[in-house]
């Protein structure tokens, strides 16, 4: 009962500052109430295109996602093992870092098919943050466990296995939680500014020009859930993991 009240009590509070302010505002168009757009987001979910748009983003950040993780990966061991590969390499993705993602969205839609664009941003804004949590994991490994690999001559798998990948987990683990929210948020964004024939952004961009207020902020709603509840699950299987 305590852990529904602690769940239920926010909740509760930020729906009512909600509707207080829909209230004050008083015009639907510019602020719909909590009570709309749960009706809304119901109606959406009852549709096969509410759920073919979800499959599709989806399916889009996951492959963004993964190849933004296999590449961070690839480049922390790289740039880790090679100093001159990290003079080269290491400022390239610093500024991948710093620029804003619509930036890269517009450079993008230049050079790839509208449909590839979210995965191709997702993964781009991933490939940093995974990079960065590895390379300090590497860089903070302990030396004498490594040189402990050495004495007893332990093959480059073997060091990788029982030594490298423990010291790690923690810090791929925490960039993967990171890059997942980075990838949904900068995936959606991309599809909004850039909307493919099948997509959650292409429906935000609809409502937007349709000003469809109500159904703005239910495809939100989706987002956050779908957000929330996916990481919820990322977290579980990287925990299981660790456990193991």
């Amino acid at each position: 009962m305590n852990k529904l009240l602690k769940w239920a009590a926010p909740l509760v509070f930020w729906l009512g500052v909600w509707q207080l302010a829909a209230l004050a505002v008083g015009r639907e168009l510019l602020l719909p109430g909590p009570l709309a757009v749960g009706e809304r987001l119901l109606a959406l979910a009852g549709t096969v295109d509410f759920w073919l748009s979800v499959g599709a983003t989806l399916g889009r950040v996951f492959l963004g996602l993964a190849w933004g993780t296999l590449a961070g990966t690839a480049l922390a061991f790289l740039t880790h093992a090679s100093p001159w590969a990290a003079r080269i390499i290491s400022p390239a993705i610093r500024v991948v870092r710093a620029t804003p993602v619509v930036s890269f969205i517009l450079l993008v839609y230049l050079w790839v098919a509208r449909a590839a664009i979210p995965w191709v941003i997702s993964g781009l804004m991933v490939l940093p943050v995974v990079w960065g949590a590895l390379s300090a994991g590497l860089g903070g490994m302990d030396e004498q466990l490594l040189e402990l690999a050495r004495a007893y001559r332990f093959s480059r798998l073997k060091t990788l296995r029982l030594v490298c990948l423990p010291a790690l987990r923690s810090h791929f683990s925490a960039g993967l939680l990171t890059a997942f929210g980075l990838a949904w948020k900068s995936g959606v964004a991309a599809e909004v500014l850039c909307p493919p024939p099948q997509a959650i952004g292409s429906r935000i961009q609809q409502a937007k020009l349709g000003l469809e207020t109500a159904e703005l902020l239910a495809w939100t709603l989706a987002i956050a859930a779908l957000s929330l509840a996916l990481e919820g699950v990322l977290r579980r299987v990287l925990e299981r993991g660790r456990g193991g």
